[in-house]
């Protein structure tokens, strides 16, 4: 059976229908400059720079929550077959990304093989539906729309890359569904360290730690208002001043695809992804004790997974996740086949600070599944 065989039941949407509704938040005061229409244009935008086929559609699960997807193929394969029996390479986006963030990345890995990139649940242009405030509810709701995007496109087998957040579901998926991974590629994952207790003033496991960098300004500024709000409340908060708080603190994105865009293109996407109806935020402000800490840690669960799934975990050696937790995480696993990879000149977006390698090194972790 072919990796990319679609069932005749199929339900997918061609991207020109009504976007999801926004639900019970319509009241939020129209002078925030947002709306799934300029979401869509933004993306748009982005996804004109590809170069290779590319399918974009909404695929509606049973429960009528719709998973906007993209599907990218090789436009210049020899024999378009052989790609299709290529196991599918499937890439879930972190914290408040979209689709339009691997734009540096899917033509070089559709080269092969099929790549699906989808918007998680409650995130960019998917359904967003309410969120329950229990951590493993929680969990277990993007766990569970990821399932049922896989049944209803009809995938054997995957092999699954994510980002962050989208890393520490895909790790969560690949335990409880692990005869559909192939191979799990984490790349600086968030939500596998526990938090650790706090140290006396002094103390020589203090004066001995390697020092990293810290978290990014953005990351300080949504990790003070976490507890008490939703994470990206204040974007939403400030209305037509929105779009420049996103050019204020995440200058970066704009300077990661300069080449590509010579204007606020990047930064107005995210802007529009994040300035909709609070929903997978809400899932992870659940799952969250603060930014940068899971409630529940991944690496209390590694060992759930089946010995004889690869893993791999890539993560940017200027990153402030700590690359660390890789090394634990393959002692951990023993003998299972576990690669820990340090991407240099690269921070927690390994994917755009250094696309090249990141690309090379994903494309070679597939060529080892077939």
């Amino acid at each position: 059976m072919l990796a990319t065989n679609l069932p005749v039941s199929t339900k997918m949407q061609d991207e020109s229908e009504l976007e999801p509704n926004s639900g019970n938040w319509s009241w939020w005061p129209s002078w925030r400059p947002t709306s799934m229409s300029l979401l869509k244009s933004a993306e748009a935008k982005i996804l004109a720079c590809i170069q290779n086929e590319v399918w974009s559609r909404f695929v509606t699960l049973p429960n009528q929550n719709r998973i906007w997807t993209l599907t990218v193929t090789n436009r210049t394969a020899r024999r378009p077959s052989d790609q299709a029996s290529q196991t599918p390479l499937v890439m879930v986006h972190g914290f408040g990304g979209g689709v339009g963030l691997w734009i540096r990345n899917l033509d070089s890995l559709s080269r092969s093989r099929p790549v699906y990139a989808f918007d998680l649940l409650g995130f960019g242009r998917s359904s967003r539906p309410s969120f329950p405030s229990d951590a493993s509810l929680a969990e277990e709701q993007f766990i569970s729309s990821i399932e049922q995007w896989r049944q209803t496109l009809g995938l054997e087998r995957m092999i699954l890359l994510g980002h962050s957040l989208g890393g520490y579901l895909a790790t969560s998926y690949s335990i409880q569904y692990p005869e559909r991974v192939s191979h799990l590629i984490l790349v600086d994952p968030w939500g596998f360290q526990e938090r650790p207790k706090p140290q006396p003033e002094g103390s020589s496991s203090q004066v001995s730690e390697v020092k990293r960098p810290g978290p990014p300004r953005w990351v300080k500024a949504v990790a003070s208002v976490v507890t008490l709000f939703n994470p990206l409340a204040i974007i939403r908060a400030a209305g037509p001043w929105g779009p420049g708080l996103v050019n204020r603190f995440r200058p970066d994105f704009k300077s990661k695809f300069e080449d590509l865009f010579d204007d606020n293109t990047m930064t107005e996407y995210l802007y529009h992804c994040n300035a909709q109806t609070p929903s997978g935020e809400v899932g992870f402000r659940a799952m969250s004790e603060s930014l940068g800490w899971a409630k529940r840690p991944m690496v209390q669960r590694v060992n759930l997974l089946p010995p004889s799934l690869p893993v791999s975990m890539l993560y940017g050696a200027r990153s402030w996740v700590d690359s660390s937790t890789g090394k634990h995480v393959a002692q951990i696993r023993g003998q299972s086949p576990t690669r820990v990879v340090l991407i240099d000149d690269a921070s927690h977006h390994v994917y755009a600070d250094q696309p090249e390698e990141f690309n090379r090194v994903v494309e070679n972790i597939c060529n080892t599944v077939d």
